[in-house]
C-alpha cells in the first residue's frame, strides 16, 4: 500500500499544530506514506482558501481530492485506506470514539492552542522557528520582518488574551480531570482498542509535554509561565507517554 500511494498524499500543515499533530500520526499509524507541505502563518491563506472552504489546516490532497479539517481527514483515511483503521467498526463503538473526538477537539485542542500561544506570542526568538520549520525559503524573511504583525493579528482574530487564556486553562483542566478519571480505569478511551480518541487525546494534549516525536526541536529553555502551565497538567496527563511510545 505505501507503493500505491507513493506522492499521491500530502499534508499541508503548520509544524507546530496540535491539529496537524493528529494526522501526521494517523497517515503514521496507518503506514500510510505522504509528503508534508509547511506553510508560514499569516500567508498560508491565500494557499488554502484555494484548496478548501476555510483558511485552516490540516488540508490533505490525495490525487485531485482535498480535504480539511482533523476529524474529516481520518473519516477520509479510514474509509479509503482500511487497513490498522482508527475507527471502530461496531456503530455503538464508533459514535463514542466520535463524540470523544468532537469534545476533545473543542474541550482540549482550542485552549491548548490559545493558552500555549498566549505565552509563546511574546518570545518570537522561539516561536520564529516553530512557524518557519521547514517551510519556504523566504519564511526567514517574511518572520523577520512581520512577526509583530503576525503576532497581534493572531491575538486578535483567536481572541488570545489574559481573560480568554484564563478561561480556556479552567477549560482544559476540567477536560483533563475526565481523562485522567478514565484512564485510572481504563487502557483506552472507547473499548480494548487504540482509536482516533486516544489519538486525539494525546496529540491534542502533546505541546504540554513537549513529546520528542511530535518532529519539533522544543527549546530547552522553557518560559516559566509555560513551565508552570506544564507542571500543573504533568501529573495528570501520564498516560500520553505511553500513547506515544507504544502507538507513535
Amino acid at each position: 500500500m505505501i507503493l500505491e500511494n507513493r506522492i499521491m498524499i500530502t499534508l499541508y500543515q503548520f509544524p507546530i499544530s496540535h491539529f496537524c499533530e493528529k494526522i501526521r500520526w494517523a497517515l503514521d499509524f496507518k503506514n500510510i506514506e505522504y509528503k508534508t507541505i509547511n506553510l508560514i502563518p499569516g500567508l498560508h491563506i491565500n494557499q488554502t482558501r484555494k484548496m478548501g472552504v476555510k483558511s485552516s489546516v490540516p488540508i490533505l490532497k490525495h490525487n485531485d481530492k482535498f480535504i480539511q479539517g482533523s476529524t474529516e481527514i481520518i473519516d477520509y483515511l479510514d474509509a479509503t485506506f482500511p487497513e490498522n483503521s482508527l475507527t471502530p467498526k461496531d456503530e455503538n463503538l464508533k459514535k463514542e470514539a466520535l463524540d470523544w473526538e468532537n469534545y476533545l477537539d473543542n474541550e482540549v485542542g482550542v485552549p491548548v492552542r490559545l493558552c500555549v500561544y498566549h505565552i509563546l506570542l511574546d518570545y518570537p526568538k522561539i516561536v520564529k522557528p516553530f512557524f518557519a520549520h521547514k517551510g519556504p525559503w523566504y519564511g526567514n524573511l517574511f518572520l523577520t520582518f512581520a512577526y509583530s504583525k503576525l503576532a497581534s493579528k493572531m491575538r486578535y482574530f483567536m481572541r488570545i488574551n489574559s481573560e480568554t487564556a484564563m478561561e480556556s486553562k479552567h477549560q482544559l483542566s476540567k477536560a483533563i480531570d475526565r481523562l485522567d478519571k478514565h484512564y485510572q480505569t481504563n487502557q483506552y478511551l472507547v473499548g480494548e482498542q487504540f482509536t482516533r480518541a486516544d489519538l486525539s487525546a494525546a496529540s491534542l494534549l502533546a505541546p504540554l509535554s513537549m513529546q520528542s516525536k511530535y518532529g519539533l526541536n522544543w527549546p530547552t529553555d522553557v518560559p516559566k509561565e509555560l513551565s508552570n502551565l506544564m507542571d500543573e497538567f504533568k501529573k495528570r496527563t501520564t498516560w500520553i507517554n505511553r500513547f506515544y511510545e507504544s502507538y507513535r
